[in-house]
């Protein structure tokens, strides 16, 4: 049975891109060769990849109510997402992302993170039926994806998961990144699949059941990098779109991972223009 939409519960960020040899050490200053500003975050990133899938994507979310909120809001327009926002007394989040040369991209977060809230009055039941990928919000907000037919998450909002007592389809997490740690026991209910992703060597599946499935990551040569911003977010966006869509597990990983594959050959998550 396929999804009859496709949504995203997440966040935004708007984000400074600035492209250098290396990260400046302490006290050291670096020269940027090139800059362009997008809105980005997991939620962002997974919301336009699934419009590029899909044909149109939701994406409830928060924003700013400053100028940087609209244009996040105007901007994901034109990348195909149909937004729904709450906006938020607050200044909207921003990032500086150092993209390196070799494709390395280290992240410095300005503000806390605005997920949208489920008593918000947004159009929350057209996520009944959807496929759809939570990356941040309320217990309540998270209530609401559940309305999906496959709900998905990045461990990154376990502090939201924990304790809720929500059911989560696919749970997807980094193996190297120490702020997307995971152990079994943590969610109850248990996910009935947790999918570990692990660069360029692939990743593996643990299905609630005891059975592990391992792929291959495509392979993407070193002079194909542009950089690896928002790969981890695409392969999750590609993950559920071929799950919603009725692939089966084996099928849905080999999509994701070409998402992930194609993000890193492009400029930013979007194929974004720079500036010098």
């Amino acid at each position: 049975m396929r999804a009859t939409n496709y949504a995203v519960v997440g966040h935004v960020e708007w984000c400074d891109f600035v492209r250098v040899d290396k990260v400046p050490l302490s006290g050291e200053i670096v020269h940027a060769d090139a800059h362009f500003a997008e809105p980005a975050g997991g939620g962002a990133v997974a919301a336009v990849e699934l419009a590029r899938l899909a044909g149109d994507v939701l994406f409830f979310t928060a924003l700013g109510d400053d100028e940087l909120g609209a244009r996040a809001r105007q901007r994901l327009g034109e990348l195909g997402v149909t937004v729904f926002a709450s906006e938020q007394r607050l200044p909207q989040r921003r990032a500086l992302v150092f993209l390196e040369q070799g494709g390395e991209r280290t992240i410095t977060v300005l503000g806390s993170r605005l997920g949208p809230a489920g008593a918000e009055p947004l159009p929350w039941q057209r996520l009944t039926g959807a496929a759809v990928y939570f990356t941040a919000g309320d217990r309540t907000a998270l209530e609401r994806a559940r309305q999906g037919r496959l709900l998905v998450a990045t461990a990154r909002a376990l502090d939201v998961l924990r304790g809720s007592g929500v059911a989560v389809d696919v749970l997807v997490r980094s193996g190297r990144d120490r702020g997307e740690r995971y152990e079994p026991g943590w969610l109850e209910p248990p996910p009935r699949v947790v999918v570990t992703t692990l660069g360029r060597d692939g990743g593996y599946a643990e299905l609630a059941g005891g059975e592990r499935l391992e792929w291959r990551a495509e392979a993407v040569a070193d002079d194909e990098i542009a950089d690896t911003y928002g790969a981890g977010d695409c392969f999750a966006a590609g993950l559920t779109w071929a799950l919603g869509s009725g692939r089966d597990l084996p099928e849905a990983l080999a999509v994701a991972a070409h998402c992930g594959a194609a993000c890193v050959r492009r400029q930013g998550p979007y194929g974004s223009q720079i500036a010098g």
